[in-house]
């Protein structure tokens, strides 16, 4: 006789694992404590085993709840994703999507493919330039949505993350020692440009550019090659180069640099396809499934 598992209790067994008790679950799951251990009891029921046993004051799981973790955990993604695929309306049509050179290898891929699963049937058309140049095109309709790194936030854009800037170079390398400091500063547009020239400039850092284009291709070329450092967002450092920090800075004479904001922005009156891969964006920074 084939039996089904209610996929709430298997929920909350993965709540009490997660959380490390019956209480701490109950919280996160907006249940009583009684009824959050009623319903392991009828998971255990059901199962015919115990999950958990008695440990001290707290719970340790069984060997059968060991065993039922990755199961479970399969389960309630499959849940979750067939009834995401069903609730989420289809669009279709096309978004304009702007972003700049600096994040857009860190961040935009997991938020194109996410969308992409979500909503097949809209292409989505990226504009890749440097943020300054992002915003030129979201303010005459070139772009429906932009991300964008800033010092601030504009009128109708709203920040999903902070993020420091910090001076990169080649693991091992010596480019931070030179004088004059050899610097891939980007493109006269690039936003981190005049910030990184103030900055060397209040503490007398000679220095001389490099490399003077905002893709990140010849950038990292340039690092790879020991020729010189470059000014990153610290989320977006690939893991190849070295982040110069502490007793390597101050040997160099380095100044620390600010914080930037990662920003989103959003054309009024867009329609609902544009306004869903602007919930993704948001998902995506905070680190939640997109909600349906």
């Amino acid at each position: 006789m084939r039996r089904d598992l209610d996929i709430a209790l298997v929920r909350t067994f993965l709540a009490v694992v997660e959380s490390g008790g019956v209480t701490r679950a109950a919280t996160t799951l907006g249940m009583s404590q009684a009824a959050t251990s009623q319903q392991i009891k009828r998971l255990e029921e059901a199962l015919d085993c115990r999950l958990f046993e008695r440990q001290g004051r707290g719970l340790a799981l069984a060997p059968a709840g060991e065993r039922l973790i990755a199961q479970a955990r399969r389960l309630v993604t499959m849940n979750d994703e067939v009834w995401s695929a069903m609730r989420t309306p289809q669009f279709e049509g096309e978004v304009r999507f702007g972003v700049p050179y600096d994040i857009i290898g860190t961040f935009v891929p997991t938020i194109l493919r996410g969308f992409a699963k979500a909503q097949p049937r809209v292409r989505v058309s990226l504009v890749c330039e440097d943020s300054k140049i992002v915003r030129e095109h979201l303010r005459s309709g070139g772009v429906d949505l932009a991300l964008t790194t800033e010092m601030d936030c504009g009128r109708h854009g709203e920040t999903l993350r902070t993020d420091r800037l910090v001076w990169v170079g080649a693991p091992g390398g010596d480019a931070h020692l030179k004088d004059p400091l050899p610097i891939s500063l980007g493109a006269p547009t690039c936003v981190f440009r005049p910030v990184a020239v103030e900055a060397l400039g209040k503490v007398r850092r000679d220095w001389r550019a490099v490399c003077e284009v905002s893709r990140l291709e010849q950038v990292y070329a340039v690092l790879e090659a020991g020729l010189a450092v470059a000014p990153l967002l610290r989320s977006s450092v690939p893991q190849r180069f070295e982040i110069l920090a502490g007793a390597v800075l101050r040997a160099a004479k380095l100044p620390s640099l600010p914080e930037f904001r990662i920003n989103l922005y959003v054309q009024p009156g867009l329609g609902p396809a544009a306004l869903d891969l602007a919930d993704h964006v948001r998902a995506s920074f905070s680190g939640r499934p997109r909600s349906q």
